[in-house]
């Protein structure tokens, strides 16, 4: 076992192979094979830009050519912070054929985790786009290379001022070195759970598991037109089918570039649409602007939900109200899927999480002792299979907590299983808000705040939110003068952290009650937020 990477024990890795799981591919593979068969079909959109298959391989080709003759060589990494765009496929793929590993990080990350992110991963390049959303990703990229000097290259979607275009990421093709099937073929973040995001080394055999499956459950093919509206950094809309998903089915990926509900509606309709994702809080805004959108909808076959568990009235008004199936999706980076099936009945699909997608996923569920529950009761999900990580990138002391002596995945969501095997998620136990589908890990948060000059001591707490399923508040006992919301805010955005991670509330404290081994019981926190919410 390298100190980066923890591979799966031999024995399981002989028997993935034998039962077809993995198969020997590369994700470069399954570009190439799509590419063949499907050359003159529609790949991707992205506003008036229309590539076909033989156009995104035939960039594919030229970048990866240009990206080896930089010097990038195979197993090295590049942090790659896109949104929505064409080229966020055509360097992901440029990547995987050159061998090299694509790190990717969210387009809401900013310097405190972008940095910490370079670092971590040892990224010799950044990939940006030059503006989005009014944030100049340059600038933050001049911060990077000056605390990071390992970075030594930047590639700019759009335009580059002093860094490399990539447009001028342009070369002849040449024969390239093919990576190992075993091998890391894209470093995923974790929500987090102890201090900044850890790294999730997927393989080329386990990841091309994850999508060919995911994309078979989901009932993608060649007709396909899925909208990415959520970021596609997120293992959800990347892989889980995603857009990965589409181009092994040989449909067609339509990029969205925001997720309100006007634009992605207007989408649907002129794109003709037959799939996609969102996560709750989306649902909730699509489902609510019916009222006042009008775009033509029967495209729509499939929405996809995940993220975060979806409300069980909101669920049953899907069909009724957008006119396409619901399928929910439970999962996560690291590894494990679970899918409701096209031929569930109405009561699996609006009130489980879906049954897992491989017969080799193996899931217990256990107590706080780490013993099993009888079967129904509620308990922290442990998990282990063909796609499931078997230790996080460099994190050796974190790992040994992370997983079981056995290999097992501590997913630290509390879950319950039907008879029938569906998965139904009742929650967390570790120390992170699910904040829309955004998970945050509050000991990151409670670092930073505590370095300001009035805050004597900080506990950061979810609450219950109808849009966002939680909310985030911090919990501050004062030193002197009380701070406010603003300053906090402030306080945080000038160290550089992502925007989704700053609090939406504060309450002042005088103690915080804690838990009889003498920690701060979050819990009874949150308990005391919602009742002084109450009316």
């Amino acid at each position: 076992m390298s100190h980066d990477f923890t591979p799966w024990p031999a024995p399981l890795a002989a028997t993935y192979r034998a039962r077809g799981y993995w198969r020997g591919l590369t994700l470069d593979d399954l570009l190439r094979d799509t590419a063949r068969r499907r050359e003159s079909h529609l790949a991707i959109v992205d506003g008036e830009r229309r590539w076909s298959y033989a156009e995104l391989d035939g960039r594919v080709e030229r970048m990866a050519a240009a990206i080896y003759r930089l010097g990038l060589a195979p197993g090295d990494r590049v942090l790659v912070q896109l949104p929505n765009i064409a080229e966020f496929a055509q360097l992901f793929f440029a990547l995987q054929r050159c061998g090299v590993v694509p790190v990717l990080a969210l387009p809401a990350h900013r310097e405190h985790e972008i940095v910490h992110l370079a670092v971590l991963s040892g990224s010799r390049a950044y990939a940006i786009a030059d503006s989005y959303q009014g944030f100049d990703y340059r600038e933050l990229a001049r911060k990077l290379r000056a605390r990071v000097p390992s970075v030594n290259h930047v590639f700019v979607a759009g335009i580059a001022e002093e860094f490399t275009s990539f447009d001028a990421l342009d070369a002849e093709p040449e024969i390239l070195p093919l990576p190992d099937s075993s091998s890391v073929a894209v470093l995923l973040l974790s929500g987090g759970t102890t201090g900044l995001p850890k790294l999730i080394p997927r393989t080329h055999d386990d990841y091309h598991y994850n999508i060919r499956e995911s994309a078979r459950v989901a009932g993608l093919g060649t007709d396909t037109r899925y909208l990415a509206v959520l970021p596609v950094a997120h293992n959800f809309p990347l892989a889980c089918p995603g857009i990965l998903g589409t181009f092994h089915a040989g449909g067609t990926v339509v990029m969205c570039a925001d997720g309100s509900p006007e634009t992605g509606q207007e989408m649907v309709a002129r794109e003709q649409i037959t799939d996609t994702a969102l996560i709750p809080p989306l649902v909730l805004l699509w489902l609510e602007a019916r009222a006042w959108i009008d775009a033509d909808l029967g495209s729509l076959r499939w929405l996809q939900v995940g993220g975060a568990r979806l409300n069980p009235e909101v669920a049953a008004r899907v069909r009724p109200v957008l006119g396409c199936r619901l399928q929910q999706v439970y999962g996560m980076a690291e590894g494990l899927l679970c899918f409701t099936r096209h031929d569930d009945g109405d009561d699996a699909i609006v009130h489980t999480q879906g049954r897992p997608i491989s017969a080799d996923d193996e899931l217990r569920i256990v107590d706080e002792n780490d013993q099993e529950v009888t079967p129904g009761c509620t308990g922290e999900l442990q998990v282990r299979g063909p796609y499931t990580l078997r230790g996080y990138w460099r994190s050796e002391e974190y790992n040994r907590r992370a997983f079981t002596d056995d290999g097992y995945y501590r997913s630290g969501d509390v879950v319950r299983r039907t008879a029938e095997g569906h998965v139904i998620v009742e929650g967390r136990n570790k120390d992170v808000v699910n904040r829309g589908g955004e998970k945050i890990p509050v000991e990151e948060v409670e670092n930073l705040l505590l370095s300001h000059p009035a805050v004597l001591d900080v506990a950061i707490v979810g609450v219950l939110d109808e849009v966002l399923g939680e909310r985030t508040c911090a919990c501050v006992l004062p030193r002197g003068e009380v701070p406010t919301l603003p300053a906090l805010k402030a306080h945080l955005n000038a160290l550089g952290l992502a925007a989704f991670k700053l609090p939406d509330r504060l309450v002042i404290f005088e103690t915080f009650p804690s838990t009889k081994l003498g920690k701060v019981n979050r819990r009874a926190l949150a308990s005391l937020i919602m009742e002084s919410s109450t009316p």
